[in-house]
């Protein structure tokens, strides 16, 4: 910095401004600065001003699923890239932590609560999880992606409005005349498993309970919960699936068993994911917008770090209407 002052011909003082923010700098002096700072190549070391401002400058992105997750569901690499960008414009740093076992969920929780990271994005969290816990007695601020449950009003989150997409997939299919309309739910431990069965509920009455088998958002689940229906509801004609993933994993399975779609049995997804439109047949699916899902999740992260109380953000759904049903 003394040698930026030097070159510019102005205070140390002054340069300090400049690399806060240019407050109460005339518009010569700050000129001055920055063509000193691109003369003299200077970069702001970040561990001496972390040691000033107790800030990093940087955030964590806690994904708690298995590592193969985050390359097989294409809605996590939409999250990360979409919160990446967010920060980056802010000169913030991600970090993406993978936090798939206990073990590892006991060594992040660790890390992050070490000064490490200035806040947290939490995605993918389930319900008895002892990591939302830990992060939130220990004072980091964190966001989740989907309704936190247990924790909805202590901890800020951004979510989909999973129960009224789900309403309204489970109602168009029901207008399309089908009557056997069963679910494949996402686990019943996360915010977006409960609520999209709670809104197929809403439309269609309380279910069978041999039209209702659960999965993992995985296409491997879609393909054995679609099975298991078939064995034990063959009469379906109509299948909602809680993923779009789970929803192409299902349609193999369909196929497989002899059966046409739409025209045996209807299948709708939920996330209007490029799974979604490379299916065959393109899935009918709700879209939930995830863009802006993970910018809204960057700006209440920023909000919570400079001290403001937890927060939530609902985004509305869209139903998207394609070959599959």
């Amino acid at each position: 910095m003394d040698d930026v002052a030097q070159v510019a011909g102005v205070s140390r003082g002054t340069v300090s401004r400049v690399l806060n923010g240019g407050h109460y700098v005339s518009a010569p002096a700050l000129e001055a600065v920055q063509r000193a700072i691109r003369k003299t190549g200077y970069v702001v070391n970040q561990h001496a001003r972390s040691l000033v401002t107790q800030r990093s400058d940087s955030a964590a992105f806690i994904l708690a699923e298995p590592q193969d997750r985050l390359f097989e569901d294409p809605n996590f690499n939409i999250l990360l890239r979409g919160c990446t960008q967010a920060l980056a414009e802010r000169d913030i740093t991600l970090l993406l932590t993978i936090a798939g076992t206990q073990e590892d969920r006991k060594r992040i929780g660790r890390y992050v609560t070490a000064g490490h990271v200035d806040g947290a994005l939490l995605v993918s969290d389930h319900a008895g999880s002892p990591l939302i816990d830990e992060l939130h007695s220990r004072g980091l601020p964190v966001v989740a992606c989907g309704r936190p449950l247990g924790h909805e009003r202590d901890v800020s989150y951004v979510a989909a409005d999973d129960r009224d997409g789900a309403r309204q997939m489970a109602t168009y299919l029901r207008s399309r005349g089908h009557r056997t309309i069963a679910i494949i739910t996402g686990p019943l431990d996360t915010s977006g498993g409960v609520d999209r069965l709670a809104g197929y509920r809403d439309a269609l009455g309380e279910p069978d309970p041999m039209l209702v088998v659960a999965g993992d958002y995985t296409r491997a689940s879609g393909e054995a919960a679609m099975e298991q229906l078939l064995r034990q509801a063959p009469d379906l004609d109509a299948v909602f699936v809680s993923s779009d993933l789970m929803a192409a994993g299902a349609i193999t399975t369909l196929h497989r068993a002899g059966k046409r779609v739409p025209a045996d049995v209807a299948v709708g997804g939920f996330d209007d994911s490029a799974v979604a439109t490379a299916s065959v047949p393109r899935l009918t699916t709700v879209r939930q917008p995830l863009s802006r899902i993970s910018t809204e999740m960057v700006r209440l992260l920023l909000t919570s770090i400079a001290g403001e109380q937890p927060s939530a953000v609902i985004l509305q759904t869209e139903l998207v209407v394609r070959e599959s049903a």
